[in-house]
């Protein structure tokens, strides 16, 4: 068995001892302003402490506490400075590597789902894992017809350990808050759980990807590698070289960032409307930066990795966003709210000011105003201050918006997406990526459905 604690006592144990810290470290934070240190310091310094253990614990323990480590870590962007950088470290880790399984273990799992020959089903198998995440870790081998690729073996246990630590990690939801300002924590937590079955399930995840595999087999841009065989617990694709965003985020060259941030924008708006399907985990962990394309037309591909979470979305990316997106910048506050109240953004019993909705959404949607916008963590930062502060009219009318559950995945891969382009400090023209793939973005031509009927 795996070396993994996912024992219910021991798991329970590690993540209870987080808030306990929590309130211990806030004592002795009451205790240090009493002797008169400034509140902005010893609060910096609790966050700072509460962060260090948190992702300890978290990067130990991998099942769902990880899984939600990794999904807060693309808000690293919206802390303060001098509270991100002592632990951005301990974030990239979360994203990129996780304590291994033992070989014994991974054996075990491939001989009971590949037969008992299942060594001869590989040129090559390297015990070594070459990544470890959430739910799983990746082999590097050389298929039986000399393909390379990636062997993804999922820890047993995993999904008692994802469910017994996001509902252990959703009773001290409101502790964690304060990490990352101005985010619910707890509506993370609830849509992570709702994600669990399908994560675990390595059938829908070898679909999601074949799928995406093939629309974009020839595509100049984007590189996605091919399944070569599925079984429960056990996922075989191509493996692709590149550079891991995390690194192109601690130290990449500026035109690596401006082009990993493009590709990124152009693989989220454009996968829903090529394949009815949206990537809904883009933490830095699973996108490869690999030079040259297949004609040396341009000098990088994103490959994308890991469709474990997908949205799945038929008719592509609901046309309500574009088209509320495009009257805001328009200024069309009447028409916005209505928009947003037919969707279930503002709730029947709440009354609000379409001008006040229009002043609090204009400086989110500042990228998609102009023809190319540098991302930062300043402007992140800015935004959560923005919303976090209680004094702000942003803050009180954030506080009455409504988020429908159909646009909630949406919602976290935009806002998980926008975080990563911070972090790359990248220029990115998202308005361009807008016009080409976001339904309603771009009105309609009236004389195009005159065409279309004169044609019927």
């Amino acid at each position: 068995m795996s070396d993994l604690p996912r024992k219910a006592v021991t798991r329970t144990a590690k993540l209870a001892a987080l808030p306990l810290g929590i309130a211990g470290r806030a004592t002795w934070g009451f205790g240090k302003r009493i002797v008169g240190e400034s509140a902005e310091l010893v609060g910096r310094e609790l966050q700072q402490r509460t962060a260090d253990q948190l992702f300890k614990v978290l990067g130990e323990l991998k099942g769902g506490a990880m899984k939600f480590g990794q999904a807060l870590s693309v808000f690293e962007s919206a802390l303060p400075e001098e509270v991100a950088g002592p632990y951005r470290a301990a974030l990239t880790k979360l994203q990129e590597a996780a304590p291994p399984m033992p070989t014994r273990t991974v054996h075990a799992v491939l001989e009971e789902r590949l037969g008992e020959g299942w060594h001869e089903l590989f040129l090559e198998f390297e015990d070594k894992p070459a990544a470890a995440a959430s739910i799983g870790q990746v082999h590097r081998g050389v298929w039986h017809d000399g393909r390379e690729v990636a062997v993804k073996v999922q820890y047993p246990g995993a999904g008692e350990a994802l469910l017994s630590d996001l509902n252990q990690l959703s009773r001290f939801s409101r502790l964690l808050g304060p990490l990352i300002p101005g985010m619910d924590i707890k509506p993370l937590i609830t849509e992570l759980k709702d994600r669990v079955s399908e994560e675990l399930d390595y059938g829908l995840e070898a679909q999601a990807q074949q799928a995406h595999a093939e629309e974009f087999a020839d595509d100049p841009d984007v590189i996605v590698p091919q399944v070569v065989h599925q079984s429960d617990q056990v996922l075989i694709t191509e493996w692709i070289d590149g550079i891991p965003m995390s690194e192109i985020i601690a130290d990449g060259s500026q035109e690596q960032r401006d082009r990993a941030g493009q590709l990124l924008a152009r693989f989220l708006f454009s996968g829903p409307a090529r394949t009815g399907l949206l990537h809904a985990d883009p933490h830095p962990g699973n996108f490869r930066l690999l030079p040259g394309g297949p004609e040396g037309e341009h000098d990088w591909r994103l490959g994308v990795l890991d469709f474990g979470t997908v949205d799945r979305l038929p008719g592509g990316l609901p046309a309500t966003i574009g088209e509320s997106l495009r009257m805001t910048l328009d200024g069309e506050a009447e028409t916005v709210y209505e928009l947003l109240c037919e969707e279930g953004f503002v709730k029947e019993t709440i009354e609000l000011d379409p001008d006040a909705v229009l002043d609090y959404l204009l400086p989110i949607i500042e990228p998609a105003e102009v023809e190319e916008f540098t991302f930062t963590r300043g402007w992140m930062r800015s935004q959560a201050a923005r919303i976090a502060d209680p004094r702000s009219p942003a803050y009180q009318l954030a506080k009455q918006l409504n988020l429908p559950p159909s646009y909630l995945l949406i919602h976290r891969v935009t806002l998980s997406t926008i975080g990563v382009l911070c972090q790359l400090g990248a220029t990115v023209r998202l308005r361009e990526e807008l016009e080409e793939w976001l339904p309603g973005f771009v009105p309609e031509d009236p004389a195009d459905g005159e065409e279309a009927v004169a044609e019927a």
